[in-house]
């Protein structure tokens, strides 16, 4: 699907979302998500488990990796997915839109980027672009810091090391995990060591370390250092069969500030959804738009359920 046709669906579903909600039957309760193993993710499907479980819902988040959890969305297996990155994840949505198996609910959150990026003090020496890491391959052992095994940012980074791009032939992608990368950050920054790793905003690393985004990765992650749109999917079907669900799902937004909050409390050992109560009992204001039109599974008003169950 292009950028244009993408953003035309995703219209079409808020223009949807615009009507009275649905009621949703026995068979909707169980509302299956998938975390891929991201804070942000792992925020976002936290404050969504809150909401649905106040309306009656039964959230399961599944722990699946990007790919896995693509396929689990085209086999039936996953209802939504809160976390699909624009442009870096292009290619499973091509995929997906090719085999019919996913609708767009909504665009739920602007201003996001994912690019490389190095610690300030490394920067400092004048590597501000993915073309000025070569110069330096001793400060970084030749190595490029990635997450899980299967990423599509991970796949990136190996075409550009596989095609010899700025000049990185015979350099080595080093797939871990989110946290197992950020923690070698960490010990890279304390020794004053060079490390280049993968990045992206929101997320609380942009405030634990000083770190610069690294320009020219354009081919590889997109302009505005690989600036993206994360959207809500579901697999095809589940908005007209749990019209009310796919509807709080479709008006659920985020933004940079709200992320960076909860995915520091749970990096810092804060249960998801007990992050995400304390978050939504200090900003009511953020239930008015999600909750319109919307109703408890059994049909009752929503907002009221949702504001007694975090002690509104």
């Amino acid at each position: 699907m292009t950028s244009t046709r993408f953003a035309f669906a995703a219209a079409l579903a808020l223009m949807g979302s615009a009507g009275l909600a649905m009621a949703d039957g026995a068979g909707c309760r169980s509302v299956r998500l998938s975390d891929p193993g991201w804070t942000d993710i792992t925020a976002t499907n936290g404050v969504a488990s809150v909401v649905l479980s106040a309306l009656g819902y039964a959230p399961d988040v599944k722990t699946l990796s990007v790919p896995i959890g693509y396929e689990s969305i085209k086999t039936g297996e996953l209802d939504a997915f809160l976390g699909n990155w624009m442009p870096a994840q292009k290619a499973f949505i091509d995929d997906l839109n090719k085999a019919g198996a996913i609708e767009v609910l909504n665009r739920n959150l602007t201003g996001a980027k994912f690019t490389l990026a190095v610690p300030a003090a490394t920067a400092a020496k004048g590597i501000k672009s993915f073309a000025d890491l070569a110069a330096h391959g001793d400060d970084f052992d030749h190595k490029i810091y990635g997450i899980e095994p299967g990423a599509p940012a991970n796949q990136n980074i190996q075409k550009m090391i596989d095609a010899g791009d700025f000049g990185l032939k015979g350099w080595e992608l080093v797939e871990s995990g989110e946290q197992a990368m950020l923690a070698q950050v960490a010990r890279a920054e304390k020794a004053g060591k060079g490390i280049v790793f993968l990045a992206w905003a929101p997320h609380p690393m942009n405030e634990q370390f000083e770190i610069e985004y690294l320009a020219g990765g354009d081919a590889y992650f997109g302009p505005d250092y690989g600036g993206a749109d994360v959207y809500t999917l579901a697999r095809k079907g589940w908005p007209e069969a749990c019209p009310n669900a796919a509807k709080l799902l479709g008006q659920m937004t985020f933004d940079l500030g709200m992320q960076n909050t909860l995915m520091g409390e749970i990096l810092a050992g804060t249960d998801a959804r007990e992050a995400a109560k304390g978050w939504l009992k200090a900003h009511p204001q953020a239930l008015e738009g999600w909750l319109a039109g919307v109703t408890t599974l059994d049909g009752a008003p929503g907002a009221a359920a949702v504001k007694a169950a975090i002690g509104l």
